[in-house]
């Protein structure tokens, strides 16, 4: 049984929100600031492809493109991550991506069932989607291990091909791992620094302009920081820098307004600046608290990565993915709408219903407000994409390597738009999908586009129908634990603030707590407000306890420890050139 000494009182009176709410048209078909790191994952894709595709012209192998693309595309994943840790995360994607290959050749050469194909392709789309929502891999997702295995399964397969063809993808992986870790020799701290200018970025927008929005924003970049110092490996000069500007970032989003010394909105941008370059890392003067803080710092690393570390990191994936797991309702619309979008198209003989499954599949975000948008802007994009592979057929039939070079084209340009809107990405990433058709031999345009745009509707209303009909109601309950959650890191974060014999690094380790559990708050608040069919939020406890979380970071943040010394003003000096 939970803990619930410390909880607040529950309001006894809820206004319960309508079970439909609006779905927004123009909002999702906005155009954003593309990503700061954009070309990193568009870059990638295009040498760990580039080598492969021009080995197999060579050889005048282009109709094996498919294996080897399976693992070249396995070069999108991990880009925000510390390389310590993306080392590991892009191993596992292609071991995934090998593993779902496996499954879908396999079944591949023992029936031809259509039926069977489907079910399996839609079996596959629902793990895929458990499992990348589960590890939180990040963009772009299951969406691309769906797309490689669902397409793999309607290729003609014999028993007999399979191990050549899953070494081929492996190959291939293993190329693209060291394409996505090969910046590490150049810039080692690169993701950390990045992450941290985030932070200081979003702790300047809150210094400036105080308000829910820009602290929750603030909050949630500090911790993305933290959390990424924390699995960066061993400190090194440079990291320990980065850890003292969190720590200013920190102390500005806490304490925001005249007279924080650390909320200066200038100074925080200019840091931000000046470590995003590549210039070196600012060296800040010590914050309050920042010698204890760093101290909890190496404690936390040091118990993250031992045995107890790793075995509560287990414990928590296993529950992410359990019979409890609040992922499971998404996972059986992922599963229900691929299906039926299969199904749809193969009863109206549709020849590719893969296509229809892998939309189906994209289409599904964390609530059905996010799968609305997700809908929209897959649809607009694949029926601008279409046109887009109308134009250029012509020009990529003039030969192979013209084939080779458009394809490397649009796996550049869908990352570089992807990030602006999926629906701008969708038109780079249509016409590449009908172009890997090609390489296995040419096809008659106007069945192509025909087929795409028949699969791409039907697969878009199925998909979208079942992430309807499959109501997720676990949604509020997340919103439950995290407001018990946040209450517990709230008492702790007081009650070691409050204890003369508690460590400053337990202190520091409590907030830590808080802001993280401040964060998942949001998050699943937000999840919860965009799904339908469920009980009322208690948005009224949701407000109070963000509130009661920030002033209890503020609170702890003045009263940290002297040793650190008092904030400067003074311009921080350098240290540590990559």
């Amino acid at each position: 049984m939970s803990d619930t000494s410390d909880r607040p009182a529950r309001p006894s009176v809820r206004t319960a929100p309508p079970p439909v709410r609006r779905l927004p048209v123009g909002p999702a078909l906005r155009l954003s600031r593309p990503s700061d790191i954009w070309f990193k994952p568009a870059l990638s894709v295009v040498v760990a492809s580039a080598v492969p595709h021009l080995t197999l012209l060579a050889l005048g192998r282009l109709d094996l493109v498919i294996f080897t693309m399976a693992g070249s595309l396995c070069a999108l994943y991990g880009h925000g991550l510390p390389y310590a840790r993306r080392a590991r995360a892009v191993a596992g994607v292609v071991l995934g991506m090998t593993a779902g290959l496996a499954v879908s050749l396999t079944t591949a050469a023992l029936t031809g069932s259509t039926a069977v194909l489907i079910a399996v392709g839609a079996l596959l789309a629902a793990v895929q989607k458990a499992v990348c929502d589960a590890t939180r891999i990040g963009p772009p997702g299951h969406v691309i291990l769906t797309f490689v295995s669902s397409a793999a399964l309607f290729a003609p397969q014999r028993a007999e091909q399979i191990p050549g063809h899953l070494a081929l993808t492996l190959g291939a992986g293993a190329f693209a791992w060291l394409v996505v870790l090969a910046p590490a020799l150049v810039r080692r701290e690169g993701p950390e620094r990045r992450a941290v200018a985030r932070a200081l970025e979003a702790a300047a927008a809150c210094a400036a302009d105080p308000g829910p929005g820009t602290r929750n924003a603030a909050a949630a970049a500090v911790h993305a920081a933290w959390q990424c110092l924390l699995a960066s490996g061993r400190a090194t000069p440079v990291r320990r820098s980065l850890e003292r500007l969190v720590v200013h970032a920190e102390a500005a989003f806490a304490t925001p307004g005249p007279g924080a010394g650390a909320a200066d909105p200038d100074r925080l941008r200019e840091w931000a600046a000046r470590t995003r370059a590549r210039g070196p890392v600012p060296a800040p003067p010590p914050a309050p608290g920042t010698a204890a803080e760093l101290y909890g710092i190496d404690a936390e690393r040091a118990a993250l990565r031992g045995p107890d570390g790793r075995r509560a990191a287990r414990r928590a994936l296993l529950g992410r993915l359990g019979p409890a797991s609040p992922l499971l309702p998404v996972a059986v619309r992922t599963l229900t709408g691929c299906a039926l979008a299969g199904y749809l198209c193969a009863a109206l003989g549709v020849g590719r219903p893969y296509w229809a499954i892998v939309t189906a599949a994209s289409l599904y975000q964390a609530n059905v407000t996010l799968s609305w948008n997700r809908t929209l802007q897959r649809t607009l994009g694949n029926l601008l994409g279409v046109l887009v592979f109308a134009a250029v057929l012509p020009v990529s039939r003039t030969g192979p390597l013209a084939l080779v070079c458009c394809c490397l084209f649009f796996s550049f340009a869908a990352e570089a738009l992807i990030t602006r809107n999926y629906w701008l990405g969708s038109v780079a990433v249509t016409p590449m999908a009908l172009l890997v058709l090609e390489f296995g031999g040419a096809h008659p345009a106007g069945e192509l586009i025909g087929d795409r745009v028949l699969d791409t509707v039907l697969g878009a209303v199925a998909g979208f129908l079942a992430a309807v009909l499959v109501t997720n109601r676990r949604a509020a309950g997340r919103v439950e634990r995290a407001l018990d959650a946040a209450d517990r890191a709230r008492a702790e974060a007081e009650r070691t603030g409050a204890d003369p014999g508690a460590t400053p690094a337990d202190r520091d380790r409590a907030r830590r707590r808080l802001t993280a559990s401040l964060v998942e708050l949001r998050e699943s608040g937000d999840t919860a407000a965009g799904e339908w069919w469920q009980r009322a939020l208690p948005e009224q406890r949701l407000l109070a306890a963000e509130r009661a979380g920030h002033r209890t970071l503020a609170a702890t943040a003045q009263r940290r420890g002297p040793e650190g010394g008092t904030t400067s003003t003074a311009r921080a000096p350098s240290i540590g050139a990559e």
